[in-house]
């Protein structure tokens, strides 16, 4: 999974898009952060398809957790 990312002013980075399989999509809202156990970071997001998303950094790699179609 590729994610692209921007800094906020404290220097905290969130997705602004990412790509899935063939797909891309733009990061319309994010809507939560949090922080795992084994110093991850979760990120819940609203796609530019309307749908959101669940994605997670490990510092090494993202992944998408989950996916909710809400249209």
């Amino acid at each position: 999974m590729d994610v692209q990312c921007s800094r906020d002013e404290q220097g905290n980075i969130h997705p602004v898009s990412f790509r899935s399989g063939s797909h891309e999509y733009k990061v319309d809202a994010h809507l939560d952060t949090w922080y795992g156990r084994d110093d991850d970071t979760w990120y819940k997001v609203r796609g530019n398809d309307g749908n959101l998303y669940i994605l997670r950094h490990d510092r090494a790699r993202w992944t998408l957790e989950s996916f909710r179609n809400v249209a």
